[in-house]
Formats: structure tokens, C-alpha cells, sequence
């Protein structure tokens, strides 16, 4: 959940990451899941992102705690169903298991793709619109402008008195 919420990745992307995909708090996306089909990003994009210390040390520790199971992993996928990681946890199965922790700390309708939507207003509401787009992996910040600038409160009264200082002062 951490890093979705910290990434604002797609499930698709979040499914078949891997440990080598993150260099210290750096995280590379650079393939995701389609329809049950390993391949690109939706966008065909690499992307490079930095997450938190936190979120970093969590998947630290995710990724320990099944070494300590004495298993000798066969990847490195991040979400694996067994601790020898032969293969990546399916998106469903992801999925179904966010949806089960959502209702145990009994969150309603829980979904991992609110988690991406979560990211994205955040970053919009405080002016970084780019930086949204970026993160999110869109190619054009007017996808990002369509999808969330409806959530922004009407917040431009400094705008407008700036305005009206410069139109009174050319009077």
C-alpha cells in the first residue's frame, strides 16, 4: 500500500516490480502488466522516481524478511506468490489482497487505483502539475490538467489582488 501511495504507480506497474528496479530510494519503471500480458508502460516510458526513506526501508525489509525464510529466490520480483519469486503475483491477486486489508482496517470500497488518484490531487491541489504528470507517467500534462484539476479549490485571490495592484498602479 506504501508504495502505491507513495509512487502513484499503476497496479499493472506495481505487479512486476522488481529489487533491482530501486537504487537506494530511486525507483525505475520501466515495464507493467496488461491484460495478464508483461510488457511496457501504458505510456512506453522508462520513468525514474524518487520515494520516501520510509517507503524505501519497508521494501527493504519486505524483500529480507523472505530471504530470512531460507528460500533462495529465483528474481527478484518485488510481489511474488511463493519466496522463491520463479514468477510476479498476478493483478488480481494483488489486487484482492489490498481490497481484504482495506476492509480489515475497514476503509470503504477500498481500491489500489484510488491510491494513484490520491497522489495526483495531492500534487495538483499544491501547484505541481508537472510533477504529477512525471510521477504518473503521463505523456502530456493536459491528460494530467483533464483528469485533476477539478479537484483544486478556487484558491486565486492573492492572484487577483496582485492583478488589481498592477492595474491601479497604471492608472
Amino acid at each position: 500500500m506504501r508504495l502505491a501511495a507513495d509512487s502513484g504507480a499503476r497496479l499493472g506497474e506495481i505487479t512486476v516490480l522488481r529489487y533491482n528496479d530501486l537504487d537506494g530510494r530511486v525507483l525505475t519503471i520501466e515495464r507493467g502488466l496488461s491484460q495478464g500480458v508483461l510488457g511496457s508502460t501504458k505510456s512506453s516510458r522508462t520513468r525514474r522516481l524518487t520515494l520516501g526513506a520510509t517507503t524505501t526501508a519497508l521494501i527493504d525489509s519486505h524483500y529480507e524478511s523472505w530471504r530470512t525464510l531460507g528460500v533462495r529466490a529465483v528474481f527478484d520480483w518485488l510481489f511474488a506468490p511463493t519466496p522463491a519469486r520463479e514468477t510476479y503475483m498476478t493483478a488480481g491477486t494483488l489486487s484482492h489482497r489490498f481490497r481484504r486489508l482495506g476492509q480489515l482496517a475497514q476503509v470503504s470500497q477500498p481500491a489500489l487505483h484510488r491510491l494513484r488518484h490520491g497522489v495526483a490531487t495531492h500534487l495538483v491541489d499544491n501547484g505541481k502539475l508537472l510533477k504529477a504528470q512525471a510521477r504518473l507517467g503521463y505523456r502530456d500534462p493536459s491528460t494530467t490538467l483533464r483528469h485533476y484539476s477539478h479537484t483544486s479549490l478556487l484558491d486565486d485571490q492573492d492572484v487577483a489582488d496582485e492583478l488589481d495592484a498592477v492595474l491601479n498602479s497604471r492608472g
